[in-house]
């Protein structure tokens, strides 16, 4: 076997221009021996790909199974790894007089990838739009060939340059700042002709879009942050690509898409997805339909479809070393597939960690989306960490609020006395906006209101969850929605040559900014490595008198956060909080000082204070 293999190797060497043969795209790429699934599948694709006879020259390498699709410039591999090492083997095409070898590489594992350690409620992560953080290689802002070809920074929904480099020139500051993750939305190929800016129309799922840089340089970025403690998540999409992807200019079978002869937009009513009344007209469309027309909506039933995103995400995991996966638009992908692609994750890294977008206005749809949901019984979405919209959708208007009956911090009381319905509230993302929404700071009246960032800051980071951070927020950018996604999406100021301002550096920052920083880099600083509230039990008071007050606790430690939602001085009896205060005295994180608790509290207008014994 080894000479039949040394033999084809030479002849590639001394014929292989003679080929005709012309195979355009093969993915993966390559492969790695010893994984947890040992089938692979190879998807090769080229003019007139199916009329080639396939043969395997390998060892210990079997091919179990060649597809012929419709279309005839597609030929699918399946290919049984179980007892393969790493080793570079063959795959023989023959065409009648034409042939190509090509030399697939089994990689050898790194030890560490099993292992991999995912993002968990004793992290924050730092959300980046990778095109609006920093420009770092302004060389790369134009690709040659590329459908998009300008860089318009006046232009909201153009691309402005930020790319991999930005990011990592600016890693000390992110780390610096306290969080311990970093969010990324969509850095693979978004090879579109108009707004590919934000990376949500996916052309090449196994390449990242070569504005951003290179696959090498996002794994040297991913590498750079495990260096200074902190994690990556990698935005992925399953529900849709770009309608440039080659896949939908030159379908490989009709069934690859859903509705693949038009466009039919989705309804957004996911909520189908759990009605128990619902047809399956209205379930058919929402699932099925097309998010905007630029996306069409893949078609997951398919086995070849459900295979080959699987294995993308599978590949990039392995090879650049992610902690978790973001996937976008979660509801609208076949539950049954979604479903077995998070078990299927969970089983090769077992502390992996994906978070789903689950865009609903109300809890009870977003617990029957989270692992090990009795409402999903007998069904189960192995989805550990879910987004909670609701409360996000709370925070928005509750520090806005005077609290009262019903109104202000006594509407965060009531929602959170419903987490009845999660089946694990701990792994919850929460977040008070992010790129689809309005930032928390909607106007420059919100920025300049100390208060109520510094009463929904401590709230979100002292809270049950997995918090999240949109960039920016730490400097108090702002932007309303109906102002347009771009708007929501502004450029980090200091992050390209010639900025007017460097909000990077402290220097840099105005005194505004400077105040915000600090206080939630104070906060972060103090989160971080505190398992009293990464893992801590919840208990909260029933508001009184407009005050909301609640404990975490935690292997005999414990942490009071006491929120006045009112605009007036207020005095707390502290008879009735007895059960969370186990001594008269505590450390106050935010002023760093000592307090003696007596029979009364009393707080001033907005106050707000972290206590810890």
């Amino acid at each position: 076997m080894k000479k039949y293999i040394i033999l084809i190797s030479l002849f590639i060497c001394c014929y292989g221009t003679l080929y005709a043969i012309d195979v355009k795209k093969i993915e993966p790429a390559f492969w790695w021996a010893e994984m947890k699934n040992t089938e692979l599948q190879i998807l090769m694709y080229g003019d007139n790909m199916a009329a080639c006879d396939v043969t395997i020259v390998a060892e210990s390498v079997r091919l179990k199974e060649t597809i012929h699709l419709e279309n005839p410039n597609y030929l699918i591999l399946y290919i049984d790894l179980i007892d393969a090492k790493p080793q570079t083997f063959h795959i023989s095409l023959k065409r009648g007089k034409e042939q190509k070898i090509i030399a697939y590489e089994l990689k050898q594992r790194e030890e560490y990838t099993s292992e991999v350690e995912g993002f968990n409620s004793g992290d924050v992560l730092y959300l980046i739009m990778p095109d609006r953080f920093a420009n770092g290689d302004p060389s790369n802002d134009v690709v040659a060939g590329m459908k998009e070809s300008k860089v318009n920074r006046n232009d909201p929904i153009a691309r402005h340059g930020g790319d991999i480099k930005g990011i990592s020139d600016h890693l000390h500051y992110i780390q610096d700042l306290g969080v311990t993750a970093i969010w990324l939305n969509p850095i693979q190929e978004n090879d579109m002709p108009h707004a590919s800016y934000h990376g949500y129309a996916i052309t090449d799922y196994y390449r990242v879009d070569r504005r951003f840089g290179t696959n090498e340089e996002f794994k040297n970025l991913i590498k750079s942050a495990h260096d200074k403690g902190m994690k990556v998540v990698m935005d992925m999409i399953f529900n849709h690509c770009g309608s440039e992807h080659y896949f939908f200019r030159d379908k490989p079978s009709v069934d690859w898409f859903n509705y693949s002869d038009r466009y039919v937009q989705t309804s957004y009513r996911t909520t189908t997805q759990y009605d128990p009344y619902t047809s399956y007209s209205d379930k058919k469309v929402a699932i099925d339909g097309w998010f905007v027309e630029t996306m069409p909506d893949l078609n997951q039933r398919n086995r070849h479809v459900a295979r080959y995103l699987v294995q993308s995400s599978i590949w990039w995991i392995e090879y650049a070393g992610l902690n978790g996966i973001r996937q976008d638009t979660h509801p609208y992908v076949d539950f049954d597939f979604m479903s077995e692609w998070c078990r299927e994750v969970t089983e090769a890294y077992p502390d992996f960690n994906i978070v789903g977008e689950t865009w609903y206005s109300n809890n009870v749809g977003i617990s029957y989306w989270q692992k090990d949901s009795r409402l999903a019984a007998p069904r189960n979405s192995n989805l550990r960490s879910v987004m909670d919209f609701p409360l996000m959708d709370l925070m928005t208007r509750v520090f806005d609020e005077e609290t009262g009956f019903g109104t202000g911090f006594y509407r965060l009381y009531e929602y959170l006395g419903q987490d009845i319905v999660y089946a694990n509230p701990l792994e919850l993302l929460i977040f008070l906006g992010n790129h689809d929404t309005s930032r928390f700071l909607k106007y420059i009246e919100d920025a300049n209101n100390p208060d109520r960032w510094r009463q929904a800051y401590t709230f979100l980071l002292t809270m049950r969850g997995i918090p999240q951070i949109y960039y920016g927020d730490e400097i108090g950018m702002y932007a309303d929605k109906k102002e347009g996604d771009g708007a929501l999406r502004a450029n980090f100021p200091g992050g390209w040559p010639g900025d007017s301002q460097d909000a990077f550096t402290a220097i840099g920052r105005t005194d505004k900014q400077r105040e915000m920083h600090g206080f939630i880099k104070k906060l972060l600083d103090w989160r971080k490595n505190n398992d009293v509230i990464a893992k801590g039990s919840l208990t909260h008071f029933v508001p009184q008198n407009g005050v909301y007050v609640y404990e975490r606790k935690y292997d005999g430690r414990s942490v009071v956060v006491i929120l006045n939602g009112t605009n007036k001085t207020q005095t707390l009896d502290l008879k009735h909080y007895q059960e969370i205060l186990p001594q008269n005295r505590a450390k106050e994180i935010l002023s760093d000082q000592t307090f003696t608790l007596g029979q009364e509290l009393s707080l001033s207008s907005r106050e707000v204070l972290v206590l810890e014994f």
